[in-house]
């Protein structure tokens, strides 16, 4: 509630750019207008781009800041609780559990409610996140 309004950090972030301290483009896609970014942030970014996706579910506590379902992600936000966790695969949310119950944000193979249930009674303990073939 406190941060300046956009038109304020849009001034800013032109000036840091024409300095050469910061790069002004599109780096993620499906969003509209100017994005910025750091330098050596362009590198990695540039990587994930061409790095195929492979399927793996991975769970994230909901009050983590990288909680950004529904900010810059399809679908709706999924609140900040401590007792909600968000599963995503290849980056986007697929589901969610909310005191141990599993809701699906899509539509969910047999094999991908196995896995994520899997995930979720291994919450507490390595590794955090599971490969679709590591079904036993």
């Amino acid at each position: 509630n406190n941060l300046p309004p956009w038109r304020e950090l849009l001034y800013v972030y032109r000036r840091m750019e024409a300095r050469g301290e910061i790069r002004g483009g599109r780096f993620v896609s499906g969003f509209s207008g100017e994005q910025f970014a750091l330098p050596e942030a362009i590198a990695p970014l540039r990587q994930l781009r061409d790095t195929a996706l492979d399927g793996r579910l991975i769970l994230l506590s909901a009050v983590d800041p990288l909680n950004l379902s529904g900010i810059i992600t399809p679908g709706d936000r999924i609140p900040a609780k401590h007792t909600m966790q968000i599963i995503y695969q290849d980056g986007v949310p697929v589901a969610y559990s909310h005191h141990g119950n599993l809701q699906a944000l899509t539509s969910l193979s047999e094999e991908q409610i196995f896995t994520a249930t899997q995930l979720l009674h291994r919450q507490h303990r390595l590794p955090t996140t599971v490969h679709p073939e590591a079904r036993h």
